[in-house]
């Protein structure tokens, strides 16, 4: 998902030993492309987004593909199986979801030493109808739009997200904030740690606003695998984030595999 190029400089060495014989120049590698274009796909135990569970504690499915410019714009799509949606069904009023589809796209550059990221992610709920839950009036579509805006410095991330439409289908809730701090540790031999807390702040809703937080270790297998393990808490009230039976923000640890190609 990222962009990797290698430039090597030739260099002309002189060898005494060689007697004053000039070696080669090394041969450059090829410029780094244009554009590049990625896939990934991944299961997950569970699939957790800002703390807390999309799929009722259980496993999904995930998969993406990305493109990157080498001016810094890039777009991506990436989707998940879940089942928050249809856990929101009664009897009476049976809704569905069974898929979140994840559309994005933005800018990243340089301001010195600071790298910055700006862009929008849509959030489709396929096929969902959330606003029936309830007969009417409990929620409305789930399907969700954000404005991002990230800073990087060494090895720290700070990001904010600002929805512009209702948050996960909670009504009245446009304008709904989360804030994300996280650190990316390289361990050597292919690990990361990467320790994370955020903020979600619903509009209008401060019942169901929360404080999550993460560590994760990851392991980069070679061949484009890697592996990840996570723990995972909120603070989130039950009474807001309870469904299918299951208390979703509450604390878990998370086993991952993923292939990038």
């Amino acid at each position: 998902m990222k962009i990797k190029s290698t430039v090597l400089l030739a260099t002309l060495v002189v060898s005494a030993a060689a007697q004053a014989q000039t070696a080669a120049p090394a041969a450059a590698k090829a410029p780094a492309p244009d554009f590049t274009l990625s896939y990934n796909a991944g299961l997950v135990t569970d699939y957790r987004y800002r703390g807390i569970s999309q799929t009722r504690l259980l496993p999904a499915v995930q998969g993406g593909a990305d493109f990157a410019h080498k001016s810094g714009l890039y777009l991506g799509a990436w989707g998940s199986t879940i089942k928050w949606i249809k856990d929101n069904s009664t009897t009476a009023n049976p809704v569905k979801g069974p898929v979140e589809l994840d559309i994005y796209g933005g800018y990243k550059f340089s301001a010195g030493d600071v790298g910055v990221d700006v862009g929008a992610l849509l959030y489709q709920y396929l096929t969902n109808t959330l606003e029936k839950t309830g007969g009417s009036g409990v929620y409305s579509n789930a399907n969700t739009a954000e404005l991002y805006a990230a800073a990087s410095y060494s090895v720290a991330t700070l990001k904010a997200s600002y929805s512009t439409t209702n948050l996960f289908g909670n009504l009245n809730s446009k304008g709904s904030m989360y804030y994300d701090l996280a650190a990316n540790f390289d361990l050597g031999s292919g690990f990361t740690l990467t320790p994370h807390v955020g903020r979600q702040i619903v509009a209008n809703s401060p019942a169901l606003s929360y404080t999550d937080y993460s560590v994760s270790l990851a392991k980069d297998l070679g061949q484009g695998f890697s592996m990840s393990l996570m723990a995972v808490s909120t603070n989130a009230k039950p009474a807001g984030y309870t469904w299918g039976g299951k208390e979703v923000g509450k604390a878990g640890v998370v086993i991952g595999a993923k292939y990038s190609f």
